[in-house]
């Protein structure tokens, strides 16, 4: 109906309504006047219901579309006896002359309400079973009954939601705020989402006017694209649709029905389809999953699951539908469309953000608006340079993917650069083609075809072994700072877990919440879970090599950049390492290596004084202890007012050796002054 029909039907509806009520009002002043006796007046109310009924009749022809009433009466069937007393219940409601009304029919001032038994002895074509908990006006609970008193004589109060319906406006019912809320259509869907809404379309329509539809599961990862889906699907259809979480399901039985109810309802009043959240649904909690698959059984009406897995198991018909991230085509058509004009002028910038980030319409859209609202206060409409505004979208998308892993992992903001580490010309080619594989992966894959030739081993692997403080985290930061990406930190010894399980629960959400972005994962301590492949005897071993072979395989299908750092190689498994598409071994540096560390070690800011790089060599430690020498020794020389000097660094170097449990030489410290 457009604005026009509408206001005409709200108007039409409203004099229906009353029209309707006008005809219950005759009736209980009918059986009021046989109660009292006058016949001469009550031969003058037959002749005045008639005329209710007449007002009725043209209140009917002037409705553009049918009344709330008649709606309702329909969907949950109603007898003209039930209708009656609804309305009954609702003049008490609209028409302050109705308590007294009901005072007077029922001889007693103290009971101006309806009740089941004045409706039985008043109302035409009265049926007991119209009492019944199970009969529509109870079950639907469209009427209260107040409690504590016996069924015939309690008060009746028509439903809150029931009554604004009835008066045809329309709104979410309040008890089930906070637990549903609408969910709407934000703008078209990318070819491939569009063809899963087709499908979902297609299995409702197919079974349209049947007793059972088909519950749709969107599996995956993609939640926002699995909501866009349902929201336009339903909005083709004609339905409102509404978001429920899993989360907000009641755990007793008698509220879970209760809640199945009120929805079913709600359901039937608004047309409505549900779309239930489980994506964050706890799979190993059983019994959790038990009261799912109940309210999921026995909710009747259009129902769309969201999820991760299939996990749960129903005995009614069921589609899947897997929801992936929009292709990579798609994304890039998403970009171009969000950014208008200004896409033309990134040269080819759009295609680098794409292979590095994988995000949905939505997403996109949100980043894009983000950066051309800066873009345009920072000028980029007058010709400023595109490089910001690539930069821009880069770093949105970088933000945007950081909230998930903020919660699992440790992010290090890398500030170290090539100029910085220090390691001998082979170990340092190798970390630069680390970076080539990073950079130029969307184009030897997808355009160059190997990614359709096999899907195996497309991830980006390397494993970093050497001592500590060889450099290997610091190596990891620069290759951060080269691609412009985010470095996350997982303590591998933390990750594993010792309940059966566990361990590949955690590395999974780890991994999920990675591959939006692909950001750079560095996994320390992997000898806590790389050792040698254990003999399996008994489940835990047999599971401890299932945790190993899951870590490979997600790293193998990583879109980013996976890194393991172990101090003892020799630990690890052959079998592992060939699936490793890099090895570093970052070795103990020499003297010359040494001198370079102390020749970059302080900031350009910090005042030294005498420093002898070549002598300072001749401590036999790696650049991590190196780094905490002049750490210590610039607190030492900013106390006493001080540039750096040979001094303070003997004294940071003494106590960095007793830390250590470490003898210092002599020699080594020979001629620091």
């Amino acid at each position: 109906m457009n604005t026009s029909t509408t206001n005409d039907w709200h108007e039409a509806n409203q004099h229906y309504l009353m029209a309707a009520l006008g005809v219950v009002r005759e009736e209980l002043e009918r059986y009021r006047s046989c109660l009292d006796n006058q016949v001469t007046k009550n031969k003058s109310i037959r002749s005045e219901s008639s005329i209710a009924q007449e007002k009725l009749k043209q209140a009917a022809k002037n409705l553009p579309a049918p009344a709330a009433l008649d709606t309702l009466t329909a969907l949950f069937g109603l007898s003209p006896f039930e209708r009656n007393v609804l309305l009954m219940c609702a003049g008490m409601e609209l028409d302050s002359t109705f308590a007294t009304l009901f005072a007077s029919t029922q001889g007693d001032r103290a009971r101006p309400y309806p009740t089941f038994s004045l409706a039985l002895a008043a109302l035409p074509d009265a049926h007991w079973s119209a009492l019944s908990p199970n009969a529509p006006l109870r079950f639907w609970r469209l009427i209260e009954v107040r409690t504590g008193e016996p069924l015939t004589k309690a008060p009746l109060r028509i439903d809150e939601r029931i009554l604004h319906y009835l008066a045809g406006i329309s709104h979410m019912d309040e008890q089930l705020a906070g637990i549903v809320e609408p969910l709407f259509a934000d703008g078209d869907l990318v070819p491939s989402h569009g063809k899963l809404a087709d499908r979902l379309m297609g299995a409702w329509s197919r079974r349209a006017g049947k007793s059972a539809l088909p519950v749709i599961q969107l599996c995956g990862d993609e939640v926002a694209g699995k909501r866009a889906i349902a929201a336009v699907a339903c909005a083709e259809l004609g339905l409102n649709l509404s978001i429920m979480s899993a989360q907000a399901l009641p755990s007793s039985p008698g509220e879970l029905d209760a809640l199945i109810r009120l929805w079913e309802r709600e359901a039937a009043l608004s047309a409505s389809a549900l779309f239930f959240d489980c994506n964050e649904m706890e799979t190993s909690d059983a019994a959790r999953l038990t009261l799912l698959n109940r309210f999921c059984e026995r909710i009747k009406g259009m129902m769309i699951i969201s999820s991760r897995g299939r996990n749960l198991t129903l005995q009614r018909p069921m589609i899947f539908l897997e929801v992936n991230k929009p292709t990579a085509n798609e994304q890039h058509a998403v970009w171009k469309g969000s950014l208008g004009t200004q896409a033309d002028k990134l040269d080819g910038q759009l295609e680098t953000i794409v292979s590095q980030f994988n995000l949905s319409t939505q997403t996109i859209r949100f980043i894009s608006s983000e950066a051309l609202g800066n873009g345009a206060t920072n000028g980029l409409e007058h010709g400023k340079s595109s490089n910001d505004l690539g930069n821009m979208l880069w770093d949105g998308c970088r933000m945007h993917t950081r909230p998930r892993l903020d919660d699992l992992a440790q992010r290090i903001n890398p500030a170290a650069t090539w100029d910085d580490i220090i390691l001998p010309a082979w170990q340092k080619q190798t970390l630069k083609e680390i970076a080539i594989h990073v950079r130029q992966r969307n184009r030897v894959y997808e355009k160059w075809g190997f990614a359709a030739k096999s899907e195996r081993g497309l991830g980006i692997s390397a494993l970093f072994t050497g001592e500590s403080g060889t450099g290997k985290t610091m190596a990891s930061e620069v290759l951060a700072n080269e691609l412009h990406l985010d470095l996350y930190r997982i303590d591998l010894s933390q990750v594993v877990n010792k309940y059966i399980g566990e361990t590949e629960k955690n590395l999974r959400r780890v991994f999920d919440a990675a591959e939006e972005g692909g950001a750079i994962l560095l996994f320390d301590e992997a000898d806590s879970l790389f050792g040698k492949r254990s003999e399996v005897k008994d489940s835990h071993d047999r599971y401890a090599n299932i945790e190993v072979s899951y870590l490979l395989q997600r790293m193998e299908s990583y879109r980013g950049l996976a890194i393991l750092t172990t101090n003892m190689k020799s630990a690890l498994d052959k079998a592992f390492l060939r699936r490793i598409r890099f090895i570093v071994q970052f070795p103990f540096p020499d003297a010359a290596q040494r001198a370079q560390i102390w020749e970059r070690i302080f900031p350009a800011a910090t005042p030294t004084e005498g420093l002898d790089a070549n002598k300072l060599a001749r401590l036999n430690v790696a650049g991590g202890i190196i780094r905490n020498i002049a750490l210590n020794a610039a607190f030492l020389a900013a106390d006493e007012g001080e540039p750096v000097r040979m001094i303070h660094l003997s004294r940071a170097a003494r106590g960095e050796y007793t830390k250590l449990e470490k003898p210092l030489s002599a020699a080594e410290i020979r001629g620091w002054g």
